[in-house]
């Protein structure tokens, strides 16, 4: 799937079309030869459900995918969004003449106000995002 953001995972589950795979989430630095010492480094165990109606058994290495459009979505209602949020606030009261102290902990108010709609929202948020599976190809 090229283009696609993809991750290797195993297979936890498998029933009704319902695949629950574990992923292991690695940041850059993982993958260095100073990684043990650093501690900078981290990797994170996450499961996601994928859709899937081929027949997978638990224990079997996968390929996961997000198209990368899907990821870059994410990262805008993640970061892009409440960055213009606070920006926004804290300056448009930051002009309107507000004490600075205030104009902060508005635009921080603002930003909780965000990611708290974006919690209430989890749900519909979540049904736009589709994962694929794929087989580990041995080659």
């Amino acid at each position: 799937m090229k283009g696609d953001i993809s991750h290797k995972g195993k297979v936890i589950s498998a029933s009704d079309g319902v695949v629950k795979v574990e992923i292991i989430s690695m940041s850059a630095c993982s993958g260095c030869h100073a990684a043990s010492v650093c501690g900078a480094a981290d990797a994170k165990r996450k499961e996601v459900e994928v859709q899937s109606y081929r027949s997978f058994s638990p224990g079997e290495e996968v390929d996961v995918f997000l198209k990368r459009s899907m990821g870059m979505r994410a990262v805008v209602l993640a970061y892009a969004v409440p960055l213009f949020v606070v920006l926004a606030v804290t300056l448009a009261l930051c002009y309107a003449g507000v004490h600075e102290l205030v104009a902060g902990l508005s635009g921080i108010a603002a930003i909780a106000l965000w990611y708290f709609c974006v919690y209430l929202l989890r749900d519909k948020i979540a049904s736009g995002y589709a994962f694929t599976i794929e087989k580990n190809k041995i080659i």
